[in-house]
């Protein structure tokens, strides 16, 4: 095929039906001739020549030129594309290094192999083209709903026509046992959207817990408007659902809302949802109400919070236990999720229990520790002592409160258990050297000498061993595995240190080895308040 006057318009109409049939930018379809036309051409001169072609974008008309560039002469490699300036002088006026001549050279025929070659060049650019218009199109749009047509089913996975593309509903996103047949309508929510080689690659779910909060926000007005506000959402997909709700208007109930009149706000979710079942929650800041809240409809006699292990315990009546857990553990496990807290449930019966076995255990070592009989040891656990240390340390006042208490045997209780725990300390100190730690890490100031020995215990034997610590090795923490939290026990857990302690004790510690310098620690502090960054939320809708 030869580049004549009879087809070079066509050119120009070729591009513009590709474009727009593949919805692309017709510039992009002239750049792909241009650049399979220069190949033809390469092929036909030699491969190692600079070889370009520009199309006219009025005319069509294809002009094919040869580019050399001026290099240094110990940089002169391709005879063909390059030359020195000694030899471009017989072309060029003055020319100097980087300097390019270009030279016009004949049209190519260009032969079957040439020809089918260029159509590959030109299919492949409209092929990328398009990709990166369907990405740039939906990158935008993940955290949305979208409608679309079922193409069709693979193994369980669902192709999905969404107009300009093809998303995909894997098994896992589905609800239950959801099937459906070529050219069924779906509703999806874009979970991801991810650039890949072949292609843009749309993932969808019906499963997600925004998916459930953007079928409210387009039933409900006023959360489309900002009135009322998702705060959480937890999903048993299928099954049953919670969403906690709050009303930045004192005049609207958040919860009636959402229901709708005759419950047709809320049904239409519902629907959508293959009949799961969803509890409207009022959110609360408090978190111990909010989850008496969460646990609707079993009552709540008492919460006990525990902030810093993010565990809160839950006392029912033994009529309610039941209603409380939920079939299969559903209903516990989603008002976990809606308030990010581990809670254990027991009943009224269980947890007098429990805490007459705490009484007990602080009775005996009163009594054991401080050579007291039982009923002194009962008066100081009934007047909220827990440990030795209170007694020690206390002031004398609250000793003196306890009926039949003088300042004598208060002096004398604090003496006592002040000689406990110094002998406790000089036994767990022995031992922990008798485990070869070292100097560096006994004279080291925060640590107690029943915290080295437990260090001692698991490895931990100088300062430089510890200043590898991490904070959450010390303190212990939480793991999510698989939408289950798993607990990582701390070294010093046992001794109630947060990691807030632990992350300033390892960092004193690499300080003092020369670790880190103070001065650029506190340049970053320092920076890190004045910029918070951006990750900081009011909230947050997720399982």
């Amino acid at each position: 095929m030869a580049i004549t006057s009879a087809n070079q318009l066509e050119l120009l109409q070729t591009a513009e039906a590709v474009a727009r049939e593949k919805m692309i930018d017709p510039g992009l379809v002239v750049e792909a001739m241009e650049e399979s036309l220069a190949r033809a051409a390469k092929s036909r001169y030699g491969a190692e020549m600079d070889i370009r072609v520009s199309i006219d974008r009025r005319t069509g008309k294809a002009t094919f030129t040869r580019v050399r560039t001026v290099v240094e002469d110990e940089e002169l490699e391709n005879y063909q594309a390059e030359f020195t300036v000694e030899q471009a002088k017989q072309y060029m006026a003055d020319p100097k290094i980087g300097d390019q001549f270009i030279e016009e050279v004949p049209p190519v025929e260009m032969g079957r192999i040439a020809a089918q070659s260029a159509k590959q060049v030109i299919l492949q650019r409209v092929r990328e083209a398009e990709r990166d218009r369907q990405y740039e199109e939906f990158k935008d749009r993940a955290g949305s709903i979208i409608n679309g047509v079922v193409k069709r089913e693979e193994y369980g996975n669902v192709v999905v026509d969404v107009g300009t593309g093809e998303a995909i509903l894997r098994r896992n996103e589905k609800i239950g046992r959801e099937s459906y047949r070529p050219n069924d309508r779906i509703r999806c929510f874009i979970k991801d959207v991810r650039r890949e080689p072949r292609g843009p690659q749309i993932f969808l779910s019906r499963t997600a817990p925004e998916f459930m909060a953007a079928l409210f926000k387009m039933e409900v007005p006023e959360i489309y408007d900002g009135i009322i506000e998702i705060k959480a959402v937890a999903r048993d997909p299928g099954s049953r659902a919670k969403i906690a709700v709050i009303s930045y208007d004192n005049s609207i109930d958040p919860v009636g809302a959402c229901v709708g009149m005759r419950g047709s706000r809320v049904q239409a979710v519902v629907n959508e949802l293959q009949g799961e079942k969803i509890d409207i929650i009022p959110w609360n800041e408090d978190q111990p109400t909010f989850l008496v809240n969460a646990l609707q409809p079993a009552e709540v006699t008492k919460v006990v919070l525990d902030e810093e292990a993010e565990r809160i315990e839950v006392v029912v009546p033994e009529e309610q236990l039941s209603l409380a857990i939920g079939r299969r553990g559903q209903n516990v496990r989603l008002a976990s999720q809606l308030t990010g807290l581990d809670i254990d449930i027991m009943t009224e019966e269980e947890e007098s229990a429990r805490r007459q076995k705490e009484f007990e255990i602080r009775t005996q070592l009163f009594m054991d520790a401080l050579d007291l009989d039982e009923f002194f040891a009962q008066l100081l656990v009934s007047e909220g002592f827990t440990n030795l240390e209170e007694v020690a340390y206390v002031e004398l006042d609250e000793l003196l409160v306890i009926d039949g208490v003088d300042e004598d045997t208060a002096q004398e209780l604090q003496t006592r258990a002040r000689e406990h725990l110094e002998a406790q300390a000089k036994a767990a100190l022995d031992n922990a050297r008798a485990l070869g730690v070292e100097d560096s890490l006994v004279e080291f100031e925060g640590l107690t000498p029943q915290m080295i020995e437990a260090l001692a215990k698991d490895g931990v034997k100088t300062l430089e061993d510890f200043a590898t610590c991490a904070d959450w090795e010390l303190a212990g923490g939480w793991t999510t595995i698989d939408g289950e939290r798993v607990k990582d026990d701390g070294i010093l857990e046992p001794f109630d240190m947060s990691l807030e302690e632990a992350q300033d004790l390892v960092m004193t510690a690499r300080i003092l080895l020369g670790w880190v310098d103070p001065a650029e620690l506190e340049a970053e502090e320092e920076e890190a308040s004045e910029d918070p960054g951006v990750d900081e939320q009011t909230s947050e809708v997720g399982a």
